[in-house]
């Protein structure tokens, strides 16, 4: 067994398949296979499941390619600290619900990284991507929120998935409007108030639910609804429809200025936002210092943390 072999499995979970991780690591994809089926031969294990459809991780792959990135990451640090080698890009992905917090976040571990090379990801995508992003590692965290309406759901999801879900911190729910919206003077707003305005909600694709949605209070009824799939839409649409989408009420001037408020919504429901991660697979340090990020940005914002 080779260092180059493990990081060679590493990539292939990291890339989602051999002949993307090929590309990447500048090997041939055959080559790529047998340096892979080689290392199993040597274990007595089989790492990859390999159907018609690709190749996911096995049960005992699981548990190797925990071991084998603390293998590698020690390695790093020893290349860097002894022999004064260019470090290896460091890889790390996250997949997000819509959230500031968590870009900022993000822009914080980034800055604090002091690397010449590095290959990191952050997906703010839809709600089942999320699970099914840190499901098969593709991400190593994933932050989305339950509320009373779709805890029992989401939590049955997880737990058929093998995932846990840490919570961070829970939020009265707002909405974002424009600052020059005809609710903005108001001290809060009810959803009889907001009546006559689009509804901004972002699009969960084929896995739409109601359970899925990230804006509180999906099911009721609304006259008009437009249905986005980034925030910076979302938000030009704010500004430019008069419409308005609900979240936690966390805004960050330095990613949405001064033309986007957030106001109280009259409910008696909240948002347990958190974060998931699948237990099989070790956090790496760049994943532990982004939930560090996360929980000083949410006690920054006056929230108290729960985990």
């Amino acid at each position: 067994m080779t260092l180059q072999q493990l990081k060679y499995v590493i990539g292939i979970v990291n890339y989602g398949s051999i002949t993307e991780a090929a590309k990447q690591l500048f090997i041939s994809q055959p080559s790529l296979s047998n340096a892979v089926k080689e290392l199993e031969n040597q274990l007595g294990i089989e790492i990859f499941n390999r159907s018609s459809k690709g190749i996911t991780l096995s049960a005992e792959g699981t548990e190797f390619l925990s071991y084998a990135r603390q293998v590698v990451e020690q390695a790093d640090l020893l290349e860097q600290r002894y022999l004064y080698r260019k470090p290896l890009k460091s890889l790390c992905s996250f997949s997000t619900q819509h959230y500031a917090f968590a870009i900022n976040s993000f822009v914080d571990l980034v800055t604090e990284f002091d690397g010449d090379e590095y290959e990191f990801t952050l997906r703010e995508t839809r709600t089942y991507e999320i699970i099914d992003d840190v499901k098969k590692f593709h991400s190593e965290v994933g932050i989305l929120y339950m509320s009373q309406f779709n805890q029992n759901v989401l939590s049955n999801i997880l737990k058929d998935n093998n995932l846990v879900f840490h919570p961070l911190f829970e939020a009265s729910p707002h909405i974002f409007i424009s600052s020059k919206h005809p609710l903005a003077h108001r001290q809060s707003v009810s959803t009889d108030d907001l009546t006559p305005y689009p509804f901004l909600t972002f699009e969960q694709g084929e896995m739409n639910s109601f359970y899925f949605s990230e804006e509180m209070l999906s099911i009721l009824p609304r006259n008009k609804i437009i249905h986005v799939s980034d925030r910076a839409t979302l938000f030009n649409l704010v500004i430019g429809l008069n419409g308005y989408t609900i979240s936690t009420g966390v805004l960050t001037r330095d990613l949405n200025g001064d033309q986007i408020i957030a106001i109280p919504l009259e409910s008696d429901e909240t948002m347990l936002v958190g974060w998931i991660e699948n237990p099989r697979l070790r956090l790496s340090t760049f994943a532990e210092k982004y939930i560090t990020k996360l929980k000083s940005h949410i006690a920054h914002h006056g929230f108290t943390l729960l985990s």
